[in-house]
């Protein structure tokens, strides 16, 4: 007969419950069964008929079992009492649950806690000390009263904890006592065990911690510290939390990863992962090798997984993290570049980019009426369609799929005061971006446009409104893109080193000095028509200084339409 008993808490996947108690029993491991209440009778009797051929496989008395409540401390209780009664021989008592999965040789396990007979392996740190308590309330567990389920009565749970607080109801720890906290999963020596159920004040004991909120974190590990002659605070179980104290749940896919951890045993096993239970409820030949429990080989990459689940990747959102604005790692998962008025000044702007720096590069992808990508193409990566009503459906979503959709090839678009301004505030927050600004420029399609001039002086003024809210957007203490910003007099003045500072910032392959820029369309009159607004009582102020009458022959035309660089 086996030295350690096993405790089994079970309350669903019964058929698994049943094949790793006969894997622990066949090593010589008496076991001691508890099966919640909410179990149905029916389903209790076969499984109880199930395991009736062995002898050392017994069942305790049912408690009924609610996550945070007393009752999975009382059935811990009543199969702890039965396994002391009824195995003197053993000497440590592991407590397990029926999704549980021993990793390695049972005999290992008896050999490993036989080397050791004084010692109680039992997570216990007082709460000034545990890290990972979920939820508000750490030391608030031990001096408030409990007496609603946290999950079927969470109104009145709630409720009845500000009450306590607001009069400063304080409960004292009986004793005097200093309360603990761990992980459930402890392995007790038979001394210990026995003195905690023995103890002639263990009536107190269980009739304050029947009010503590998630008392099996609690309860042992705290009376443990009365009696225990060497405690090492760990687990020999494996289980792993995410960041809202949720137990991860181990699949087929973790076989390598639960292999690496040298654990003896590992919850919380997904009922259907045939592959782990096959590979682990095993002879000894195909088992784990013999050595140190170390589950801190796989801590970093749990660590991964939390910062993956809770930041996620720069510029992508997924439905976990979705409404949480403030949770995105980034707003963006590239880095990309927007110029508002170049296509205005410019003739075929986009086009000469693009030959210049290599980069990808759109129309107006805000347009009113359609989405401008590059080669008027209707659809692009990641099925993002051109049309403007599913753009429109939620502008800022659509940067973020842009961007992302497209990673690894710089993207370039246009963007203005006529597009919709829903993304503005998105673009300006985000590092990624970097923004250019002809200010005013937008005034030139109104210019070289054949409409009544009443209708041009209104446009001018909202379209002036629009560009100055993004403006100041752009002048914000809170803007985190990269931003320039030239008025059109300054630019229209001197170009090229401008375009160049742009072409030099996209890091073009090949880059060398500009020696030619793009064609610029015929500003003449484009002064007199400022002129013409200013006379109608709307001031266009973003242009800059912009002469009503520039002095042309100062200018050759090639360099009115066509300006270049001249080498030395």
């Amino acid at each position: 007969m086996s030295s350690v008993g096993i405790v089994m808490l079970v309350h669903t996947a019964l058929g698994r419950a049943e094949q790793v108690a006969r894997h622990w029993a066949a090593s010589g491991c008496p076991v001691v069964i508890h099966a919640d209440v909410n179990v149905p009778r029916k389903t209790f009797q076969k499984f109880r008929k199930a395991l009736s051929d062995v002898p050392i496989i017994k069942f305790s008395q049912r408690h009924r079992c609610e996550w945070g409540t007393w009752g999975i401390v009382a059935a811990t209780q009543s199969a702890s009492e039965m396994m002391l009664r009824e195995f003197p021989e053993v000497r440590h008592v592991y407590l397990a649950s029926g999704s549980c999965l021993p990793l390695r040789p049972v005999q290992e396990l008896i050999d490993y806690l036989s080397d050791r007979p004084r010692t109680d392996f039992i997570e216990s740190a007082t709460t000034a000390d545990v890290p990972w308590t979920v939820g508000g309330l750490d030391s608030e567990r031990f001096t408030l009263r409990f007496p609603f389920a946290w999950k079927k009565n969470r109104f009145l749970f709630d409720r009845y904890v500000e009450l306590q607080r607001r009069l400063g109801i304080r409960r004292r720890m009986p004793h005097g006592i200093v309360p603990h906290m761990g992980s459930q999963w402890w392995c007790l020596t038979r001394q210990t065990l026995s003195a905690i159920l023995e103890d002639p004040e263990r009536s107190a004991y269980d009739t304050f911690f029947r009010r503590v909120w998630i008392p099996d974190e609690s309860y042992f590990q705290t009376l443990s510290r009365l009696y225990s002659t060497h405690i090492e605070s760990r687990s020999l179980t494996l289980s792993k939390f995410d960041f809202q104290g949720k137990p991860h749940i181990f699949y087929d896919d973790h076989l390598q990863l639960l292999r690496r951890s040298d654990c003896f045993v590992a919850r919380k096993i997904w009922p259907k992962a045939n592959r782990l239970y096959d590979a682990f409820l095993t002879d000894a030949d195909h088992a784990l090798k013999r050595t140190e429990p170390n589950p801190g080989k796989i801590d970093r990459i749990f660590s991964k997984a939390v910062e993956r689940r809770t930041r996620g990747r720069p510029g992508l959102y997924m439905q976990s993290r979705f409404p949480h604005p403030s949770w995105e790692n980034g707003l963006t998962g590239a880095k990309y570049s927007v110029f508002q008025g170049f296509s205005e000044l410019f003739e075929d702007f986009e086009a000469w980019l693009a030959r210049s720096t290599g980069c990808k590069v759109h129309g107006h992808v805000y347009a009113r009426n359609r989405v401008e990508f590059s080669a008027d193409q209707p659809v692009i990566h990641g099925a993002l369609s051109a049309s403007a009503a599913i753009r429109d459906y939620r502008p800022r979503s659509f940067l973020t799929n842009l961007i992302w959709n497209t990673r690894g090839e710089r993207q370039c678009f246009q963007f203005g005061p006529s597009d919709n301004q829903e993304a503005a505030w998105t673009m300006a927050r985000d590092p990624n971006a970097q923004i250019s600004v002809i200010s005013g420029a937008w005034a030139v399609p109104l210019f070289m446009s054949n409409r009544n001039f009443s209708e041009l002086r209104a446009e001018a003024a909202a379209l002036q409104k629009i560009e100055t809210l993004f403006l100041d957007k752009l002048r914000s203490t809170h803007c985190k893109a990269r931003t320039r910003i030239w008025t059109m007099a300054e630019f229209v003045e001197a170009p090229m080193e401008p375009l160049q500072n742009i072409i030099d910032d996209l890091g073009a392959k090949n880059a060398r000095r500009l020696s030619e820029a793009p064609k610029m369309v015929n500003l003449a009159g484009f002064g007199q028509f400022l002129q013409n607004l200013k006379n109608q009582g709307m001031h266009p102020y973003l242009m800059g200084d912009f002469p009503v009458e520039p002095n042309l022959d100062a200018i050759p035309p090639s360099r009115q339409r066509k300006p270049y660089l001249v080498k030395k």
